[in-house]
């Protein structure tokens, strides 16, 4: 499966989105690109979201179930800065019925922003992996690295360092845990926990990670060490899902929201 909503000109401003959904008889066609589409164009599936309503923003996209070999849809994979199955798709009058809806139509952006909630902790998670990895692999190194008449673990520089990297990890998990069994209760506040878990998580793994680089000195920029492929990994999680930026934006909304119900 895949899930397509990122196109060229909206990325963290999904509600741009631009693929058009043309009526054609008792069904539509759809026209456009997808990129930055994770398994791309090896999936069997798309969930494809489309303008069936134009100059609606979010009130106008539609959702679609998209079996890979309907005519007019074509995929090319893209070369990233870690391998990842990133592709990009194009639509041209690809055919798609009511029997492919997913939802309601012109009720789609719905089912990609609750779709969102639970991908932000699974993003998160994959942080927080990263993060311990990195970790476990800092503090080997530095119990066994000789340097200035010890090991690098006696010098109080690293030692605190090495602390940090396991507080910040500690926190992002127990986080993801939380907006994780929220989403599984059906819980409030959603939304504000899931922005929150990848937010902390995938921040926590970009410094966590750079630290370890840091602490293993050189041998880590090597190609085929552990940390140089974390290196490349980490930084692409604080961007899809929705950038940090955007994570930001979301826990200040769902704030606010909360804060006006409750003056009532």
């Amino acid at each position: 499966a895949a899930f397509a909503l990122s196109e060229p000109g909206a990325g963290s401003d999904a509600a741009a989105l631009s693929l058009a959904a043309e009526p054609d008889g008792d069904g539509w066609r759809l026209t456009g690109v997808k990129c930055w589409i994770s398994n791309a164009p090896e999936a069997d599936f798309y969930t494809v979201f489309a303008r069936t309503t134009p100059g609606a923003k979010a009130r106008g996209v539609t959702a679609f179930l998209v079996p890979a070999d309907r005519p007019g849809l074509t995929g090319r994979p893209l070369e990233m800065l870690a391998p990842h199955a990133v592709g990009e798709l194009r639509f041209d009058a690809v055919p798609v019925t009511a029997a492919d809806l997913l939802g309601e139509a012109d009720r789609g952006f719905a089912v990609a922003m609750a779709t969102l909630n639970l991908f932000r902790p699974s993003v998160g998670a994959f942080a927080v992996g990263m993060a311990q990895a990195a970790l476990e692999a800092t503090v080997e190194h530095t119990g066994r690295r000789e340097a200035f008449g010890g090991t690098l673990r006696d010098l109080q520089a690293v030692s605190h360092q090495v602390a940090e990297m396991a507080l910040r990890t500690e926190a992002a998990r127990l986080m993801v845990y939380a907006a994780a069994s929220a989403y599984d209760a059906g819980a409030d506040g959603v939304p504000r926990r899931a922005a929150m878990a990848k937010l902390l998580a995938t921040e926590t793994a970009q410094y966590v990670v750079d630290t370890a680089v840091q602490l293993h000195g050189a041998c880590a920029l090597r190609r085929g060490h552990l940390l140089e492929h974390l290196y490349r990994e980490v930084r692409a999680p604080r961007i899809y899902e929705g950038a940090s930026e955007v994570q930001r934006g979301i826990i200040a909304k769902e704030l606010y929201a909360t804060a006006a119900e409750e003056a009532r």
